[in-house]
């Protein structure tokens, strides 16, 4: 038990700081688990021993990975993109199988060996593609959508994969009889779950959402994921095909999101923990040995996926900018060619030091991934001449449409937020001309008449085209503070007296804003209070005078009065990503307290940033007492700031 106990402890420890690290450095945590595998593993400290049991909690990360995927799977969005999927996809998939098996037996590799090599290696990282994308704005691009077809099918391909690879290690006759099996024993359980298991699914999931219970909602998630999953294995298929089975039926439910939430922290915490075990895998001194071998393998893993799928990108008729996108995104390894290494490492299909420089090589491509895809606008721009002319014709065409307008207002971001804006200051005769990046919209909302043009708003050469230098006003309609950071610069060097009017979630960021150039910073979370303060005070008859008076005076105050909150338990599940935000809490002062007889300008909180917002005395309560209030034992002083910085300025003021 202590030695079980040891390991956990390790392995979460490792966890959590990888994890943070890769936050911190803005990378893929997955990257960190390979990078933590192999520093803890058995060829490096030797922290953690390459056991059974670990490899076998690790494969669950994959049974919740494929759940989650299943849980995704749309039958009329497939419909919708076939021909990427089902064309660029397939193809991609075995093209790059059948090269890498050619190639492979060149070198003398068996047949075996080569077919595990070109499934490993025709796979991609949806994982580290998907979140790219999402962060840059451009899953409905052009090249987003090539990409994510593609990804799609790599991601179906996985399950005749797994099939596939246990059958290697036979004879002719035997593969062909057991894969005949396999697929029959598949074709079986998949009809019968799919005939019956849509019902029953459904009617368990009605049974349990009406006890509103949580905890049997998550007891019944478990149940389908871990129970389905037994099934297959109980047929010899994968563990991996029966939890994505029962994605696919959770998925035409009306709990499917319900269900991705709370499966989620199950998926991520194992499929860390599966990425370690990989991780361990690798050798070091084998890489360094065989350093040259892992560097050749790399260079024509990259160079040869990119060479498919940039050639396949074209002869189904996409430009060349869309193709280089495609290849550069999709050309380093995938996360589930670790599963299918994993398992035919497992079945003794690959020599040792083949695994090792094949394992290496993988983990350093998907190191190499993210800075890949973040660097893909300056490679598309210098080797694409069509990503060069289409930047050219997107900025001509902002300044043709700009060039005849004076005095218009610039609205970066065509959302909800940002169509509402436009249709008021269209009735009011004033022009506009609105930024978006999402071609989509821009597309439909250009056939509909308004005045929305495609562009990246952070970008200063837009912003000079939009006619930045002849607008009246500028508004971010979006709320992200980085992008709004970047547009206030690019404005305070080109026009420092254009009025900035910044959207943003809350109010956290009103001071950075405004001190970057923000000539008004609107805080949904905030102003949404504000109205319901405003309809509440008319109702019970404060004159209209004095109410638009105390909005002036709070809006002129930067939201002052209304930052921070009082946190309670049914707080935790929306303030999970907000949990640094500033609030409210109380602090009494007993007799004792190290505050009692101190002037609250002695105290120095702004040191740790918290404010005293009032204080309570005898029921009497001040609103934002001045330095000099001397505190007495039984005040209540109400203090505002993070729950770190409120936990400090507590001790201070109790203890000393």
């Amino acid at each position: 038990m202590h030695d079980s106990l040891t390991l956990t402890l390790i392995l979460l420890a490792s966890g959590v700081l990888v994890v943070a690290l890769c936050r911190r450095a803005n990378l893929p945590p997955m990257l960190g688990y390979l990078i933590a595998g192999i520093a803890i593993g058995p060829h490096a400290l030797g922290l953690i021993p390459d056991a059974d049991e670990t490899r076998y909690l690790g494969e669950f990360g994959v049974v919740f990975l494929m759940f989650t995927i299943g849980l995704e799977f749309s039958l009329p969005q497939l419909i919708a993109m076939r021909r990427i999927v089902f064309g660029l996809g397939l193809a991609q998939v075995a093209f790059t199988m059948l090269v890498i098996i050619g190639i492979s037996r060149l070198f003398g590799v068996s047949w075996n060996t080569s077919v595990v090599l070109g499934g490993v290696i025709c796979l991609s990282s949806t994982a580290i593609v998907s979140k790219t994308l999402a962060d840059r704005l451009e899953i409905h691009s052009a090249h987003g959508r090539q990409i994510m077809g593609v990804a799609l099918f790599q991601d179906l391909a996985v399950i005749p994969l797994l099939v596939l690879i246990p059958t290697l290690g036979m004879s002719g006759e035997q593969v062909a009889a057991e894969l005949g099996l396999a697929f029959l024993k598949a074709a079986a359980l998949l009809g019968l779950l799919f005939i019956f298991g849509q019902g029953v699914t459904r009617r368990l999931f009605n049974l349990v959402a009406a006890q509103k219970s949580s905890e049997l909602f998550v007891l019944a998630v478990l149940l389908i994921t871990l129970g389905l999953a037994w099934l297959t294995a109980l047929a010899g298929l994968s563990l991996a095909l029966g939890a994505f089975i029962g994605g696919i039926l959770i998925s035409e439910t009306e709990y499917r999101y319900q269900v991705e939430d709370y499966i989620k922290p199950f998926r991520d915490v194992l499929l860390g923990l599966f990425f370690i075990t990989i991780g361990m895998l690798l050798d070091g001194r084998v890489v360094l040995q065989y350093s040259l071998m892992v560097g050749l393998v790399l260079v024509l893993l990259l160079v040869i996926k990119f060479g498919i799928i940039f050639g396949l990108a074209r002869l189904f008729r996409n430009n060349s900018n869309v193709a280089l996108r495609s290849a550069l995104a999709l050309s380093p390894a995938g996360e589930f060619g670790f599963v299918l290494l994993s398992q035919a490492g497992g079945l003794d299909l690959l020599q040792p030091q083949t695994l090792q420089i094949v394992l290496a090589a993988m983990v350093l491509s998907m190191l190499a991934a993210p800075f890949i895809l973040a660097n893909s606008d300056r490679i598309a721009l210098y080797f694409s001449e069509a990503e060069f002319m289409q930047r050219a014709m997107a900025l001509h065409e902002l300044s043709v449409k700009s060039m005849d307008t004076q005095g218009q207002v610039i609205i970066c971001g065509y959302g909800r937020s940002g169509q509402n804006l436009a249709r008021f200051l269209e009735v009011e005769k004033f022009p506009i001309i609105a930024l978006d990046s999402d071609p989509e919209r821009v597309r439909q909302a250009a056939a509909a008449g308004n005045s929305v043009l495609y562009g990246d708003a952070g970008r200063r050469e837009v912003l000079m085209a939009a006619g930045l230098s002849r607008a009246a006003a500028l508004v971010v309609s979006f709320a992200d503070v980085p992008t709004a950071l970047k547009i206030l610069a690019h404005v305070r060097d080109l026009r420092p007296d254009l009025p900035v009017v910044v959207r943003t979630i809350d109010d956290s960021e009103i001071d950075r804003l405004k001190d970057a150039g923000a000539a008004e910073v609107v805080p949904e979370l905030v102003e949404g209070s504000l109205m319901l303060a405003t309809q509440a005070m008319m109702l019970l008859g404060i004159p209209l005078s004095r109410v638009l008076r105390r909005l002036r005076a709070v809006r002129s105050q930067r939201y002052q009065l209304m930052r921070g909150f009082f946190h309670g338990a049914t707080d935790e599940e929306e303030d999970r990503e907000d949990a640094n935000q500033p609030r409210l809490y109380s602090v009494v002062l007993d007799e004792g307290a190290a505050a009692v007889g101190r002037a609250v300008g002695e105290l120095n909180l702004e040191a740790i940033n918290v404010e005293i917002t009032a204080v309570r005395r005898r029921n009497i309560r001040g609103i934002n007492p001045g330095p000099e209030l001397h505190l007495e034992a039984g005040d209540v002083l109400v203090l505002r700031g993070t729950p770190e910085n409120l936990a400090a300025a507590e001790i201070g003021l109790l203890q000393g």
